[in-house]
């Protein structure tokens, strides 16, 4: 598939509300939420006030539709582990997963913030999700845990 990954444009930025609904890891069998859940304090912290310092986001485009949103920015998330490492979120539309595009993506941000002087970014990631795998494969380790998932990081 022919995609291409850059930064986001403010004018972008309503986008990654639909991008943190995609990001919610709804196990087998079980319902998806109302997209109202995204309205929730804990999960408006990923998206509120997009634009500020320490906020960094690419999207993964194909035919010039958006199909995928990979974005950091310090706060106090699931994955927190302090106030100098970004936080990291990632999804894509469920058509476009499996591809290599979020693995892509990934390496992308990675790469911009070592380039931007970070020294590691962080995720909250639920045990059974799959994504868990290629983050490991990516070089994130799992530094805390609780019943049903990682907190990891990536040294930059």
């Amino acid at each position: 598939m022919d995609y291409r990954i850059r930064e986001i444009r403010e004018s972008e930025y309503p986008v990654l509300t639909d991008f943190l609904y995609e990001a919610i890891f709804i196990p087998e069998g079980m319902d998806k939420p109302p997209k109202s859940i995204t309205e929730q304090p804990e999960l408006q912290v990923y998206i509120e006030d997009f634009g500020k310092k320490d906020d960094w986001c690419l999207v993964a485009e194909v035919k010039r539709k958006i199909v995928g949103a990979v974005w950091v920015r310090i706060m106090d998330d699931y994955g927190h582990i302090d106030d100098k490492t970004p936080s990291l979120a990632i999804s894509l539309y469920k058509e476009y997963r499996g591809q290599g595009i979020g693995t892509d993506m990934m390496k992308e941000m990675l790469s911009l913030l070592k380039t931007h002087g970070y020294k590691r970014v962080s995720l909250s990631v639920q045990k059974a999700n799959y994504a868990a795998k290629m983050y490991q494969k990516i070089g994130f380790d799992i530094i805390r845990e609780n019943k049903e998932e990682w907190i990891m990081v990536c040294n930059l």
